[in-house]
């Protein structure tokens, strides 16, 4: 009975650890990086349940990601909370929360060691690199793949001590569940072959011969195969939903690549043992040192020879460290994703290996020099606060999208996306000459970053600078010939009372985009500024059919059926992109 209230205490104390770093969270804003996207702008998901939003989550790939867990995740917020961003945080704490109780409950089942889950549960509660996880609505999808991968684990400890079909079929349903909420998990059946060499000991080697260690290990590797098969299923639909957003070999080179996940791995390390300047964006380096690459090199094998000598008699040390190394192979950056060189988000999962590491080894490093408990104690208490501090400042960051990006700046060095994001935030708040020069600011940098040219030619527009929007819409269309960027230059056109042309470049985009309901309704605009209502009303019904909420293709429909000279036109589709 008294475990057991040790139990309930320790995963009180977690709890109240997540609420005191996080609550904060609670009066934050929506980010103008996915949040918009994945929720604010989402009519899918900001419509709460419906059938076709259901059917929309397990069909789409929106946002180069197939994750229809996630979809519904943020579905059930919008039918609680409706777009009020605290609620959607609020649902973050709880699962941030979830997942450090059940990581401490974990360990504490698997090993017997109390204090020592518990202050890895701890370390995960409050580390600042899991603050971006937390206090970022967009990555519902670590938190919500993390608490199904520990509620997988806990699921196989239970089928390892009572085997049974109908166990294994529930640690196969959770996996399942976990990949549909993000295919970062595809690791986990690797994940339980390190379980089941420690602390599990189902690896147990000790005298057999090598025909009956090589029997143990195929049992175990073959007792996972529907896992490992799930694994590549996942694998093959991410590769298929991230095909846009994949850079190519010729962008960023394999020997590149590799650099910068050797790199990346240190750069972790360093993070995880001094959190500092920590940004939501880091840029991909233009260049990678030979020397830069070497240490990190040197580094990783200096540790990896380090765990593997002691692997004997602290069998903990490999396990984290395979834990660490493993479960960043998916977003290390060998398939590069995005433009950022690494991010703190991807450190959810792998840090639990590191902290195995930490607790069990301080553990021994203070029974084997015999200091005192108390000391103990205090070095902890004293790591935990720091954590604290660290974290809840960190947290401020992260209030709206201007203090987000206004941070990432300064920690960082030409990073043009904080730039584009923030001039995003700035316009928003009506700020549009600071957004302005942000954009700007964000094509000195990379002057082909065709969202900073979109953002502020659509700006300059906002702002009634026509003539310079127009220049920056034509250079958009030359390097990326968008349908977004040819509709827009088009109500920029039709504003000049330029229809000829503008008539052109709805055209191309209709071509480009036929589902793009906001040309088709300028397109009827200006049929209709000719006088020619029936075909403009047949471009209006086409734009409502591609969106029946476009309330300006409707009030255009009513006019076409009453006068040939209309007093409203469209704005076009007139959205800052991140």
């Amino acid at each position: 009975m008294g475990k057991i209230r040790t139990d309930y205490l320790i995963c009180a104390g977690l709890l109240v650890s997540v609420l005191i770093v996080f609550w904060p969270t609670l009066g934050h804003e929506f980010i103008n990086y996915d949040d918009f996207s994945y929720v604010v702008h989402n009519s899918r998901v900001k419509n709460g349940f419906t059938w076709a939003g259901i059917q929309w989550a397990f069909t789409s790939t929106y946002a180069s990601n197939w994750h229809p867990l996630t979809w519904l995740s943020h579905m059930l917020d919008c039918q609680l909370f409706g777009l009020r961003p605290g609620g959607h945080h609020f649902m973050n704490l709880l699962f941030h929360a979830a997942n450090t109780i059940l990581l401490f409950l974990l360990l504490r089942t698997m090993t017997g060691a109390l204090w020592r889950s518990a202050i890895v549960g701890l370390l995960f509660a409050v580390h600042p690199l899991h603050v971006e996880s937390v206090a970022w609505v967009a990555e519902r999808k670590d938190l919500l793949s993390t608490f199904f991968m520990l509620s997988t684990l806990s699921a196989y400890v239970s089928y390892t001590r009572q085997p049974g079909w109908k166990r294994y079929i529930l640690v196969i349903l959770l996996f399942a569940v976990g990949l549909m909420a993000k295919p970062m998990l595809v690791t986990l059946p690797f994940i339980l072959l390190l379980l089941d060499f420690w602390p599990l000991d189902r690896m147990v080697m000790d005298g057999k011969s090598r025909e009956q260690k090589y029997a143990v290990i195929k049992r175990l590797v073959l007792e996972k195969a529907p896992l490992f098969l799930l694994s590549a299923v996942s694998s093959v639909i991410t590769l298929f939903a991230q095909t846009s957003a994949i850079w190519n070999l010729a962008d960023i080179p394999l020997p590149t690549r590799l650099g910068n996940a050797l790199i990346s791995y240190v750069k972790y390390l360093g993070l995880t043992f001094w959190p500092k300047n920590l940004a939501i964006i880091y840029p991909y380096p233009d260049s990678l040192g030979f020397l830069e690459i070497l240490f990190a090199s040197v580094v990783l094998i200096i540790i990896s020879i380090g765990v593997f000598l002691a692997a004997k008699k602290r069998r903990y040390l490999p396990f984290g460290w395979l834990w660490f190394l493993g479960t960043l192979v998916p977003v290390i950056g060998i398939v590069q994703v995005g433009s950022q060189a690494m991010a703190d988000r991807y450190t959810y999962i792998p840090l639990i290996g590191i902290f195995i590491m930490l607790s069990w080894g301080g553990y021994d490093f203070f029974e084997r020099f015999k200091w005192s408990a108390k000391i103990a104690e205090i070095t902890l208490a004293g790591l935990i606060l720091i954590l604290m501090t660290l974290s809840a400042n960190q947290v401020v960051h992260w209030k709206n999208g201007i203090t987000l990006f206004q941070h990432t700046i300064r920690v960082t060095s030409d990073n043009y996306v904080a730039h584009n994001n923030l001039g995003i935030a700035l316009a928003h708040r009506g700020k549009r000459d600071e957004a302005s020069a942000h954009f700007r600011e964000a094509l000195r940098i990379n002057p082909i970053y065709t969202h900073a040219r979109y953002n502020l030619a659509l700006n300059c527009q906002n702002e009634g600078k026509l003539d310079e929007a127009i220049v920056h819409y034509r250079e958009l269309i030359r390097l990326n010939p968008s349908a977004d960027g040819r509709n827009n230059l088009a109500v920029a056109l039709m504003a000049r009372g330029e229809y000829d042309k503008a008539a052109e470049q709805l055209l191309k985009a209709i071509q480009d985009d036929p589902s793009h309901a906001r040309a088709y309704n300028n397109y009827g605009v200006i049929l209709l500024q000719k006088g020619d209502t029936d075909s403009a009303g047949i471009q209006f019904e086409k734009s409502l059919r591609l969106d029946p909420n476009y309330e300006n293709a409707r009030i255009n429909l009513e006019l076409a059926g009453k006068t040939d000279t209309p007093s409203t036109i469209s704005r076009g589709v007139l959205r800052l992109v991140d």
